[in-house]
């Protein structure tokens, strides 16, 4: 397959991956009494279609080089965690919310890097990559703290949480990665 294709399939991937974090985020907002397995189970899947995603795309040839930089170990890592997440999701309802906290916050801080090497590179919508990743990074730090006992106020923490995920990871895939056409530099599609 050649290397437009995959950055192809790794650019829609995350858009559609983000989407889905963006609607699990919104439901968590709207309806926080779901049920904390079922969203271990979600959560898992989501994390494992998303660790495919960022693999593939770190091998995919992207313009920047600046979406998918860290996403080779850091998609094995969301396998990992989204199986063991599916596989003792009766376990995990304890640690769930310090666990994604760890990733979350872990994902703004290599945001916020990608977001000042983007900024290196000229691009103009730079700070709002920043600005997000900044954000999502203090909520996935709250959820560490997890500053509320109650599981409404958790589940409801955990999807603006996911909400500002989904918006991060599209504003990264929006903003960072370039398709290169006939494989010359000089020619850049925004696709």
């Amino acid at each position: 397959m050649d290397s437009i294709k995959i950055l192809k399939i790794a650019k829609n991937g995350y858009i559609i991956m983000s989407v889905l974090f963006c609607i699990l985020g919104a439901y968590l907002i709207v309806f926080p009494d779901c049920s904390a397995r079922v969203f271990c189970i979600l959560v898992g899947v989501l994390l494992i279609l998303s660790g495919i995603i960022k693999i593939i795309g770190y091998f995919s040839k992207d313009f920047y080089c600046l979406a998918f930089q860290f996403d080779l170990a850091f998609g094995i890592l969301m396998i990992a965690i989204g199986a063991i997440i599916i596989i003792r999701s009766r376990l995990m309802v304890n640690l769930i919310f310090a666990v994604f906290g760890v990733m979350i916050l872990a994902d703004g801080l290599f945001k916020i890097q990608m977001s000042i090497d983007a900024r290196r590179f000229g691009l103009g919508l730079w700070w709002r990559i920043l600005a997000v990743a900044v954000l999502t990074g203090i909520f996935g730090a709250v959820l560490l703290i997890r500053p509320f006992e109650g599981a409404r106020l958790m589940m409801t923490l955990v999807g603006i949480t996911i909400l500002l995920e989904g918006i991060l990871n599209l504003c990264v895939a929006v903003y960072t990665i370039k398709l290169i056409q006939n494989h010359s530099p000089t020619v850049v599609d925004e696709y």
